[in-house]
């Protein structure tokens, strides 16, 4: 069974939720719910179109697939990645590369969450800390050319 970003939110939520989102049943659906997502969308993708300008176009990827041993990135700024090790997937909205400092270093990743809240809970910082777990399993991380829907 392969461990998602979105089965460990809904697992700091509630055990129970987890599991049976695990087993494909089907929620009756909750307003709130609902709207806090549909913020959490609109605010994830205003920040991405901010940080977009920053960065020269051919050093932001968007919308690739990062799986197992790859090759070194030419790329600065990643928008909506699909990360996968194993048994562990999930979907980073931004992560951003920082060069090695010297020869024989490898360069850092940073997974970046963007949240509508003003203060952020133990969860987003979990689930923060869940995309850079995934990250770090893909040992020599790298671009594929293998693109997924945006």
């Amino acid at each position: 069974m392969t461990i998602t970003d979105d089965l460990v939110e809904a697992f700091l939520k509630c055990p129970t939720k987890c599991f049976l989102r695990s087993r494909g049943e089907a929620g009756t659906g909750n307003p709130y719910a609902a709207w806090a997502r549909t913020k959490n969308d609109v605010f994830r993708i205003e920040g991405t179109k901010r940080l977009e300008p920053g960065v020269a176009p051919d050093e932001c990827a968007i919308g690739t697939k990062v799986m197992g041993s790859l090759k070194p990135a030419q790329w600065h700024l990643g928008i909506y990645f699909a990360v996968q090790s194993q048994n562990l997937q999930c979907s980073c909205q931004v992560m951003e590369q920082i060069p090695a400092a010297g020869r024989g270093r490898t360069a850092q990743f940073v997974p970046i969450r963007f949240v509508f809240r003003n203060k952020l809970n133990r969860d987003d910082k979990l689930l923060l800390a869940f995309d850079a777990r995934v990250l770090s399993e893909v040992r020599y991380l790298g671009v594929s050319t293998n693109h997924v829907c945006c």
